[in-house]
C-alpha cells in the first residue's frame, strides 16, 4: 500500500466514524425527545382524568338524582302484550334537578344513565360536534372532553335519531365503560337494556335494541331520513348489525336514540342505539 493509499484508507475510515458519531448523537437526542413528548402526554392524562374525576365528584353533589315511580305516556306501543317493552316500561324513571348544573354550565340540555356502567353525566351540547372533544364540563380546555349530544339534535323535539357522543377513556369515565355492552355479561342481565335521559323538561326511558362495533362512517349517525321507506331500510341495517342476544322490534314510528364512542386507534367505533318507550312530563 502506497502512502496516498493509506491516508486515503484513514480519511475514510474517520469519516465513517465521524458519521456514526453524529448518528449516535442524533439517536440519544430522539429518544430523549420521544421519552419527554410521551412523558408529557401521560402526566396531562393524569392531570386530565384528576380534573374530570373532582367535576364529576362535584356533580354528584349537586344533581339531587332519585327514582320517580310515577305514570308516564308510553311511546309506540306494540300490539303484543307480551313483548319485552312491556317489561321496560315498567322501569321507574330517573330524574335529576339541573338548576345548579344550568348555572356551571349553560350549554347542559339533559343527563344521561346507563345501567352497569360509569354513564352517569350531564348532556352539553353546543353549534359544533367538536368543541366538547377537548373541553370538560366546566369549559375548559381537556383531552377528555365531555358527554355531548349532536348540534342537529334537539332534546326537546326528538329527531328521527338523536345522536350523543363521549370519548372512550382508559379509566372508564366519559363513555369509556360503555364497552361494558358488548360483554356476556353485560349482556345476559336483561335489566341492563335501557338508557334513562333526563331534562329540564321531561324523563324518558330508552330501551335498548341494538349493540355492535363497526369502522368510522356517518351512516348510523343521520339524524333524519326524508321517507319512511329511507328509515325503515337503515332501521333493518342497525339492528342487522347488532351483536347482542336481545330481540327488539322496532319501527319507522319510533324516535331512536344512538350512543356513540371510540373503540381503537384505528377509527372503530362502539355504537348502542335504543328506542323511546315511556316518557314524562316534569
Amino acid at each position: 500500500m502506497t502512502i496516498e493509499e493509506y491516508f486515503k484508507t484513514q480519511s475514510a475510515h474517520e469519516k465513517e466514524s465521524s458519521k456514526r458519531k453524529i448518528l449516535g448523537k442524533f439517536s440519544v437526542i430522539l429518544c430523549l425527545f420521544i421519552f419527554i413528548f410521551s412523558l408529557y402526554n401521560i402526566l396531562k392524562w393524569f392531570s386530565d382524568n384528576s380534573k374530570i374525576q373532582q367535576i364529576s365528584k362535584e356533580i354528584d353533589k349537586n344533581i339531587n338524582a332519585s327514582s320517580s315511580k310515577e305514570e308516564g305516556e308510553l311511546i309506540n306501543q306494540p300490539h303484543d302484550k307480551n313483548s319485552n317493552y312491556y317489561y321496560y316500561a315498567s322501569f321507574p324513571f330517573f330524574e335529576v334537578s339541573f338548576s345548579i348544573l344550568k348555572s356551571q354550565n349553560s350549554d347542559v340540555v339533559g343527563f344521561i344513565k346507563v345501567k352497569n356502567t360509569n354513564i352517569n353525566y350531564p348532556i352539553v351540547q353546543t353549534n359544533d360536534n367538536s368543541y366538547y372533544l377537548d373541553h370538560a364540563f366546566d369549559k375548559k380546555k381537556n383531552d377528555a372532553g365531555w358527554i355531548f349530544m349532536d348540534y342537529r339534535s334537539d332534546i326537546d323535539n326528538l329527531n328521527d335519531n338523536t345522536v350523543i357522543y363521549g370519548h372512550a377513556r382508559l379509566d372508564g369515565s366519559m363513555f369509556g365503560s360503555l364497552k361494558n355492552t358488548l360483554s356476556s355479561t353485560w349482556q345476559d342481565n336483561r335489566d341492563n337494556y335501557v338508557v334513562f335521559i333526563s331534562t329540564p323538561k321531561e324523563n324518558m326511558i330508552f330501551q335498548i335494541f341494538s349493540i355492535y362495533t363497526i369502522k368510522s362512517e356517518s351512516y348510523y349517525i343521520t339524524p333524519n331520513f326524508s321517507s319512511v321507506k329511507k328509515k325503515q331500510i337503515w332501521l333493518d341495517t342497525i339492528k342487522k348489525r347488532n351483536v347482542s342476544p336481545i330481540n327488539t322490534e322496532v319501527d319507522t314510528n319510533d324516535k331512536i336514540l344512538t350512543l356513540s364512542t371510540c373503540q381503537n386507534n384505528q377509527g372503530g367505533r362502539i355504537v348502542v342505539h335504543a328506542k323511546l318507550i315511556k316518557k314524562q312530563t316534569r
